[in-house]
């Protein structure tokens, strides 16, 4: 798999020329490497690994790291059009990329010199991938329910637990692993520590065999007696479950942005298949039921589209994004769970070939159901953000 070597590792901000370069880089790689490379990763059940590094050597694991740590000090939106640029091949696949990227701008905004010096470089480089454990099997969404324990050990700490459907697990080198600390003091006493997935006391369990999403790579670790240094403290009691949080929203409106750029490629296959495609003499596009069904993809995909944006710009100007991100999710994932079968109808049985990606965008629409917060989730959080502002107006 040959790429270019990252052209700007310099440790200063990229000005919007080499932004647009970057992006460029990204979408040429998707339509290369991702397109070609998607329905082998599923049938054969590969996680992109070789991938995920070749990416990386072209500076987009570099997006949001700061510039004084070798990054390009990127805004949240050039992310963001990276992350349509792979879902337009491999939803799955952008999802590992993006959980890869948010690992190493993590590690390079919060981890402590000696934490940046020991992953750092091989994060940048795409040597070596992180990953993030939080959800177990008995807490997804339910994050205070978490059952992982983290005990002192004189200046360190000891961890025992499980977690579970981790991206990137099936060759991930290091992950933050959210524990609680002291049960009694609830979101308070939960704690994030760096741990070597390599180290004694760190058993991989299975990768999950997903449907359609095989290149995630989810999957768990069984933590016994996993001994960590006074370094090994990430995110300190108190702040690793706000820290937790705060990242949510960028991450349902990436979600979001996937979806729309699966839709967007089905709707321009299904416009092209039915333009070329005669049945009784003419063309399938001169049907007035199909064109209004595309023309309904349309609506919705634009719709989509300024939800989604909408929350971006917010995320990047710092301003309360919860609400809106709820919204992006909550729309994109349905419009794209409806309008990709719609897509797919049009193709008729052509739909169904291995070569047409609609079927893998259909799974992956139904993935994006569940990561970050399910609908159900979003409907929460949409309901709360309504009744706190509407009892707000009233008593004004």
């Amino acid at each position: 798999m040959s790429t270019s070597p990252d052209p700007n590792p310099r440790p200063e901000p990229a000005t919007e020329v080499e932004a647009q370069a970057l992006v460029s880089r990204a979408v040429s790689f998707a339509d290369s490497v991702v397109a070609s490379s998607a329905p082998q990763w599923e049938h054969e059940r590969q996680w992109p690994g070789e991938a995920l590094a070749a990416a990386a050597s072209l500076g987009l694991n570099r997006i949001q790291v700061p510039a004084e740590h070798g990054g390009y000090d990127l805004p949240y939106t050039v992310k963001l059009r990276v992350v349509e640029a792979f879902a337009r091949h491999d939803m799955a696949f952008s999802f590992a990329w993006v959980n890869a990227h948010n690992a190493t701008a993590r590690l390079a905004r919060d981890g402590s010199p000696a934490q940046r010096e020991r992953w750092l470089p091989g994060l940048l480089s795409g040597r070596s991938v992180g990953t993030v454990c939080l959800t177990e099997p008995g807490a997804g969404s339910d994050f205070p329910a978490i059952a992982t324990r983290a005990r002192r050990n004189g200046q360190g700490w000891v961890l025992d637990g499980e977690k579970a459907w981790a991206t990137n697990a099936a060759g991930a080198d290091h992950a933050v692993v959210y524990a609680q600390t002291d049960p009694a003091a609830g979101n308070k006493g939960i704690a994030g520590f760096l741990v070597d997935l390599g180290a004694p006391g760190v058993t991989k369990r299975h990768v999950e065999p997903l449907v359609g999403g095989h290149a995630i790579g989810a999957g768990g670790f069984r933590l016994e007696g996993v001994e960590l240094d006074a370094d090994g403290l990430f995110y300190r009691p108190g702040e690793a479950f706000g820290r937790a949080l705060a990242s949510i929203n960028g991450a349902r409106t990436y979600v979001a942005a996937m979806c729309n750029a699966m839709l967007d490629t089905a709707l321009r296959i299904a416009v092209a298949h039915a333009q070329q495609r005669h049945t009784f003499g003419s063309p399938l596009a001169e049907r007035q039921g199909l064109r209004w069904m595309l023309a309904d993809a349309a609506t919705d995909l634009e719709a989509s589209r300024l939800l989604t944006e909408r929350a971006a710009s917010l995320i990047e100007s710092g301003g309360d994004a919860i609400e809106a991100a709820a919204h992006a999710k909550k729309f994109g994932v349905r419009i794209a769970e409806h309008r990709l079968r719609d897509c797919m109808q049009i193709l008729g049985a052509s739909g169904l070939r291995d070569s047409c990606p609609i079927g893998r965008h259909l799974v992956g629409a139904r993935i994006a159901n569940y990561v970050d917060g399910t609908t159900e989730m979003q409907n929460e959080r949409i309901a709360a953000s309504l009744l706190r502002r509407l009892a707000t107006q009233g008593k004004a």
